[in-house]
C-alpha cells in the first residue's frame, strides 16, 4: 500500500462554528418521507449522492457495499408485491405487542404505496464476504461500514432537496431474489427517494437535545 500527503482544508475556529451551525440547521429539516411526488429527479445527481456514499470508511477498506440504483416501474411494482407479503406477516404476528404500540403514532401499517410512487428506490445490500478466484475472502465491521455509508447517503440526498425513507420490511431475501444479486450479497436497506408530493405531511416529532445525547468525560 503506498501512501500519499494529505492535507485538507483546516478553517478559523469562526469558520467552524459557522459551517457547523449552517449544517446543523440544515440538517434539523431533514425528515422520513412516506408521500412522495411523481416528479423526475436528475438520476445523474443521484448517482453523484451515491458516489458520496461511496466514500465512506470501511472496514480494512473493503468497501463492502452495493447500491442498486431501481427507478423500472415493473421491478418497483414486483418489489412492492413482496415487501407487502412480508410487511403483513410483521404487522400480524412477528411484531411485539410493544413495537406496534410504539408505531401507532405513525400511523403505519403494511401497505408500501411509497415503492411505487416514489421515482427510484436505492437498495443498498451488503457483502458477507468478497468472491475471488482462491475462494471467499473475509470482509471485516460489515454492518458498522455499511451503516456509514447510508448515513453518508441520506445526508447528500438531504442536501440536494431531495427526500428519503429507510425502509425495512425484514426478512429482506426477495430483494436479492428479484434484483438477482450474487449470493454474497445481503439486502441492508431499501430506500425510496425523489421529491415530497405537494401534500406531504409528516409527524410533528421533536429530537433529543444535545444534554439528552452527550456525555462528557
Amino acid at each position: 500500500m503506498d501512501f500519499i500527503p494529505y492535507k485538507p482544508q483546516r478553517f478559523t475556529e469562526d469558520q467552524m462554528r459557522q459551517r457547523i451551525s449552517d449544517m446543523l440547521e440544515k440538517m434539523h429539516d431533514r425528515r422520513s418521507v412516506r408521500e412522495f411526488s411523481s416528479d423526475p429527479v436528475p438520476l445523474d445527481v443521484v448517482r453523484k449522492c451515491i458516489e458520496v456514499a461511496g466514500t465512506a470508511p470501511s472496514g480494512a477498506h473493503k468497501q463492502p457495499w452495493t447500491f442498486c440504483l431501481v427507478t423500472d416501474p415493473v421491478i418497483r411494482k414486483e418489489i412492492r408485491k413482496a415487501a407487502e407479503e412480508e410487511e403483513f406477516i410483521n404487522y400480524k404476528g412477528r411484531m411485539s405487542d410493544e413495537w406496534l404500540e410504539d408505531l401507532k403514532q405513525f400511523n403505519t401499517n403494511h401497505v408500501k404505496p411509497f415503492i411505487e410512487n416514489a421515482p427510484g428506490l436505492i437498495i443498498v445490500f451488503k457483502h458477507s464476504y468478497e468472491k475471488s478466484e482462491e475462494g471467499k475472502k473475509s470482509n471485516y465491521y460489515v454492518n458498522e461500514s455499511v451503516g456509514i455509508a447510508v448515513g453518508m447517503l441520506l445526508t447528500a440526498l438531504h442536501e440536494v432537496g431531495l427526500v428519503a425513507l429507510t425502509h425495512t420490511p425484514s426478512p429482506m431475501n426477495f430483494l436479492a431474489k428479484i434484483l438477482e444479486r450474487p449470493e454474497n450479497e445481503r439486502a441492508y436497506l431499501n430506500i425510496p427517494f425523489g421529491y415530497p408530493s405537494d401534500d406531504c405531511m409528516v409527524p410533528n416529532i421533536e429530537r433529543k437535545s444535545i444534554d439528552k445525547i452527550l456525555k462528557e468525560y
